[in-house]
């Protein structure tokens, strides 16, 4: 389009989305062309400014403060008014000091041309590894207790004496000398949805609540906790996941999906590793490159990836993990097959960049097919996802009756 004067007449902006959590906060600008930007932060009040050029300010823009919760934990409102000719300007009141990360992404799936706002706090938010440092169960289930105190504690002191008989008589139980901690992956997040149902679910949703179902499980056995690698809904980048699992120093890496093919008639469960030597069918290859494009629908910020999980080279520790990864995907394999049919009878690899952790067993679970209707159906049951959270618990508890780990998470105090 081209103004009377010959100028390229303002743009429209397509979406707006702003995705809150407390590790960050994304904004999401979309058009139908590349958006020109400049950007800067302003204090006292903490604010960020971003000039978009050559763009409209219409309804779209207008929405955006509707797009802020109040529980958001970075953004106090935002505002969009025209600076001047060609320029609208974009005003986000901030509740903190924030590290902003700035950037533009093509267009990919169902995605044009993006600008991305992320909001990050100035002391990166670490909850997973809060978590890890807690000597014991007990200890990770009361959260920010006072030195000394548990919550276990604190209800005996609310309840009365039966509660503190209970306790006590725990005492005399086997103490837990190991501690197996499992990072949890539920797949996609935030921008990247995953695959969509015919009937609308998002495979992102389902992911997370049967990875929240298998945490609740975990944690109630009494030598094992579990970490989420994401516990909202935001997007981390697959190599995140990789690195918040070995931060923590995880024993097992269970990444949760949800299947789609171009057939709505696939379905059944699976279970894939990764793979030294190509995948272990076209379908495998398929799903593996699938799951990987995650990044580019999720929006990574090129720049600011220290390279460390691509270089990562297959060796022969990342041998003796594929192994291990073997074990406990037919352990899963096993359990799953009691409440779903099983998409193929045998454990699958193939080049998976989430599973790369070259020292933690690690398997990628496809629930079953979203893009089947009677298996988006029960992926949104929740006695389903609960069945299915109980063969993963069970398939975890197998693989290490079998396979102990080595003596290498905090060992748990045992009085």
């Amino acid at each position: 389009m081209v103004s009377p004067v010959g100028h390229a007449a303002p743009a429209s902006l397509l979406a707006v989305r702003v995705w809150p959590a407390d590790e960050y906060t994304r904004i999401t600008l979309e058009g139908a062309s590349s958006l020109r930007y400049s950007h800067m932060l302003v204090p006292d009040p903490d604010r960020l400014v971003v000039d978009l050029e050559g763009i409209r300010l219409d309804s779209v823009l207008q929405s955006l403060p509707s797009k802020v919760l109040d529980t958001d934990p970075y953004i106090r409102l935002i505002r969009a008014g025209q600076n001047r000719p060609g320029v609208v300007r974009v005003v986000v009141e901030l509740k903190a000091p924030v590290n902003p990360q700035v950037f533009t992404l093509a267009p990919v799936g169902n995605y044009g041309h993006r600008l991305v706002v992320d909001l990050h706090p100035t002391e990166p938010h670490d909850p997973l590894l809060a978590l890890i440092m807690k000597e014991s169960p007990l200890d990770a289930a009361a959260g920010d207790k006072a030195p000394g105190t548990t919550a276990a504690a604190d209800a005996a002191t609310e309840a009365g004496p039966a509660p503190a008989e209970r306790r006590a008589a725990r005492r005399d139980e086997p103490a837990v000398s190991r501690l197996f901690t499992v990072a949890l992956d539920p797949g996609h997040g935030g921008e990247d949805p995953g695959a969509v149902g015919a009937a609308g679910s998002y495979e992102k949703n389902v992911t997370l609540s049967i990875a929240r179902r298998l945490k609740r499980k975990l944690d109630a056995e009494p030598n094992m906790r579990a970490v989420l690698t994401r516990d909202g809904d935001y997007f981390v980048p697959l190599g995140q996941r990789v690195t918040r699992a070995r931060r923590v120093g995880a024993d097992l890496f269970v990444s949760i999906h949800a299947d789609a093919f171009v057939r709505p008639e696939a379905n059944g469960s699976s279970v894939y590793v990764l793979s030294e030597r190509g995948a272990s069918s076209s379908a495998a290859r398929w799903l593996a490159q699938k799951e990987n494009d995650a990044d580019l629908v999720g929006g990574i910020n090129l720049a600011r990836q220290d390279g460390h999980i691509a270089r990562t080279l297959l060796d022969l520790s990342q041998t003796a993990t594929i192994n291990d990864s073997l074990k406990l995907g037919r352990a899963m394999l096993g359990e799953i097959g009691d409440i779903n049919r099983l998409h193929k009878p045998d454990v699958e690899q193939a080049g998976f960049a989430v599973l790369k952790a070259p020292d933690i067993p690690s398997v990628l679970v496809e629930t079953a097919f979203i893009s089947n209707p009677a298996e988006e159906r029960r992926l949104n049951d929740e006695a389903y996802q609960d069945k299915m959270a109980n063969a993963l618990l069970r398939g975890i508890k197998r693989y290490f009756e079998a396979n102990p780990p080595a003596g290498r998470t905090r060992v748990a105090r045992l009085g």
